[in-house]
């Protein structure tokens, strides 16, 4: 696969919690959630979990390519969780979490993976657009802490990476037609904020990434925040990370 990323961290001087990785036949991308809650019973922080969590991921792929998409995560949350088990309170509801969003081509098939609200697009040769999104975390009944940290990770609820490897059994899952696949994004909602904050179509998102690669889109994102109106609900900033390519090998 033809692959080019970019990972910025958001304005302000902060650790960037994202992480992307991409090798010949996969592309993997975290997006780690911000700590809220005062305490996490862990004493490690979000990019720790992120990269981490994003490493084993990457192992496992180049080590174990016919393994489901869903084994391999359940897999890298169990190694993360053995990193940590006699340091931290791995049974805490706000322990640090992450996004996963991941590409893998095998054989003849390009598939994906997603748990939680990064997405993957994937556009097909016949026009047809496909926006994988898993958006459970924007339907809870309310967002005040205890209710977030009460419904993470559980049934009826929104599901992460973080400590319990059965929320791989919980992410969205498919695949296409390798020949049938044109060209694809994997990226955190850093980016793709730019369609559910700022009205962009995915489509028009693509065509950027494809005219001016993931540097292009991350520039429109950090204008578009700059020219937010007051007011708007969530943080101006996030940081940014998008990958962008196409099955087949360079002509």
């Amino acid at each position: 696969m033809r692959v080019g990323y970019l990972s910025v961290a958001a304005p302000g001087g902060r650790a960037n919690e994202d992480f992307v990785l991409a090798g010949e036949d996969f592309v993997v991308v975290l997006d780690g959630a911000t700590v809220s809650a005062p305490e996490t019973g862990c004493r490690h922080d979000v990019a720790w979990v992120t990269r981490r969590l994003g490493v084993r991921l990457g192992q496992l792929l180049v080590e174990e390519p016919q393994w489901p998409l869903t084994e391999v995560l359940r897999v890298a949350i169990e190694r993360l969780r053995e990193l940590h088990a006699d340091s931290c309170d791995l049974g805490h509801p706000d322990s640090p979490s992450a996004t996963v969003a991941l590409l893998r081509r095998r054989g003849e098939r390009l598939e994906h993976l997603v748990l939680a609200d990064s997405p993957v697009l994937v556009e097909l040769t016949d026009g047809r657009l496909e926006v994988v999104l898993d958006d459970r975390v924007e339907r809870l009944p309310a967002y005040d802490l205890a209710t977030v940290a009460r419904l993470r990770n559980a049934p009826g609820g929104f599901w992460v990476a973080s400590t319990r490897p059965e929320a791989a059994d919980q992410a969205l899952t498919g695949c296409h037609p390798l020949g049938e696949v044109r060209r694809f994004a994997v990226l955190t909602d850093g980016v793709s904020r730019l369609v559910e904050r700022y009205g962009w179509s995915w489509r028009r998102l693509l065509d950027v990434l494809d005219e001016q690669g993931p540097e292009g889109a991350v520039r429109a994102v950090r204008a578009a925040e700059l020219a937010e109106p007051p007011g708007l609900r969530g943080k101006r900033h996030d940081d940014a990370t998008v990958a962008f390519g196409r099955p087949g090998p360079l002509d």
